[in-house]
């Protein structure tokens, strides 16, 4: 069977771009209706997509002035969202840091059972002391004190979700054995950060595991994806790089002792499309013209970890930029916007121009075919298994991705034309994981 793309759509309110919301034809409450996001997954889902997937943060994202960032509870959205589609899968980020093992299993267990099987989990660890404090914290966690919380919050939740067999419930009316007890077992896991005797009270579930997606680009994000992504999104902002760091994660993942072939590298791209080159270009330019600076700027140096007055709009970035060592917070992206700045000599303005589409993910402007173009050739050289699709404008921006780009990428048999299964795992080609109580015969330690 050939190697066939993947594609993401990544629901944002009124679209990537943050002046898309100002575009006359935008909705500016798009963020909290059902009917907006059920009008985007259905369309995603006629476009044979694999999945949809919602952001979310235990914080306010920006200041609201900037634009829509009122976040409805993603996976209670995406419940709903499971009633009105059949296929498409459904993930949603949630933080290791500020939730616990067993709610959150249970959570994505439930949304699994209630999908029939399309439930994915993006896993982050959040940055930022504006969340910690949302929960009793005066400062966010160390870096590498999150990711080792994740890492042992991942293995609670994987052996919550094995505490019950598959075979577990036989609803046996004349025997009156609804589920057999033997095939329920606690978890008893004893660990430096969680203490969870389980079981979980939702049966194994149709995935067995929702699907784990991951997306940080640190050092320690990378090791933990190697260990646990079966998915991963990435912002890289050209060919080389994104060719770089597919190589580098799928070398990891054999270093952890598992097939590469499990675990499927979505870069984000942002594609603003017109039927003309010059058409895309003029929708483009309306976008950045619709950029308010003053948010932006103060977005880029909390990013940096600057005071914004150390910013100016017609200079470069500062020469002296504290390390990504001295940064706790979103340690990837901080390099990314930085390379990126030096690199092509932006000024700051130029770089919030370039960071207000894709926030350093991938931009592309132009026709379907050119859009096509580019996705066939990073997926054919080593740089994506395929893409976490994230239009500058909604609806406007999947509608004419769905139309006028899938078909041309149809057309050349790198996707596919109808579903062939009906859970996640079978959209992206991925394992069932086994029952670990099944290989041991004994309870999880």
């Amino acid at each position: 069977m050939s190697r066939k793309l993947h594609f993401n759509l990544f629901l944002h309110d009124t679209g990537h771009h943050e002046a898309s919301w100002r575009l006359p034809g935008s909705d500016p409450y798009a963020n909290l209706s059902l009917a907006a996001h059920q009008r985007l997954a259905r369309i995603a889902e006629d476009a044979r997509f694999d999945s949809v997937f919602l952001a979310d943060s235990p914080v306010l994202w920006s200041d609201p002035g900037r634009r829509p960032s009122g976040k409805l509870e993603p996976t209670l959205l995406l419940a709903s969202l499971a009633a009105t589609t059949s296929h498409i899968g459904l993930i949603a980020t949630a933080s290791t840091s500020y939730n616990e093992p067993y709610n959150l299993a249970r959570r994505f267990a439930s949304l699994d059972h209630l999908s029939g099987g399309r439930a994915g989990w993006n896993i982050v660890t959040t940055a930022g002391d504006a969340a910690a404090r949302n929960f009793g914290l005066a400062d966010q966690p160390l870096h590498r004190t999150r990711y080792e919380r994740a890492d042992e919050f991942l293995e609670v939740a994987t052996k919550l979700w094995d505490s019950w067999t598959d075979d577990a419930i036989v609803a046996d009316k004349q025997q009156g054995v609804h589920a057999q007890s033997d095939r329920v077992r606690r978890i008893d896991h004893r660990g430096a950060h969680f203490r969870v005797d389980g079981p979980l009270n939702v049966p194994r579930s149709p995935q067995a595991y929702p699907l784990l997606v991951q997306a940080g680009s640190s050092q320690d994000g990378k090791e933990f994806a190697a260990r646990w992504a079966e998915a991963v999104f990435t912002a890289q902002p050209t060919l080389a790089e994104s060719q770089a760091f597919y190589a580098d994660l799928k070398r990891r993942v054999v270093a952890a002792g598992r097939d590469p072939g499990h675990v499927v590298i979505l870069p984000g791209i942002v594609p603003v499309i017109g039927d003309t080159e010059a058409e895309a270009r003029e929708l483009d330019a309306e976008l950045d013209r619709l950029i308010a600076p003053q948010y932006a700027l103060r977005t880029l140096a909390q990013t940096l970890g600057v005071d914004a007055g150390t910013l100016h709009l017609d200079r470069p970035l500062p020469a002296q930029l504290p390390g990504e060592d001295r940064i706790e917070g979103a340690k990837s992206r901080r390099t990314l916007i930085v390379d990126w700045a030096r690199r092509d000599n932006l000024t700051v303005r130029e770089l919030i121009g370039r960071l207000g589409g894709g926030r350093g993910h991938r931009t592309f402007t132009g026709t379907p075919v050119q859009v096509a173009d580019t996705i066939q050739h990073y997926f054919e050289n080593g740089a994506a298994d395929g893409f976490n699709i994230m239009p500058a404008v909604l609806p406007s921006g999947i509608e004419a991705f769905a139309t006028k780009v899938v078909p041309i990428l149809q057309e050349r048999g790198l996707f596919r034309t109808e579903y062939e299964g009906t859970t996640l795992r079978e959209h992206y080609e991925l394992p069932r994981p086994a029952n670990r109580l099944v290989l041991t015969g004994e309870p999880i330690r």
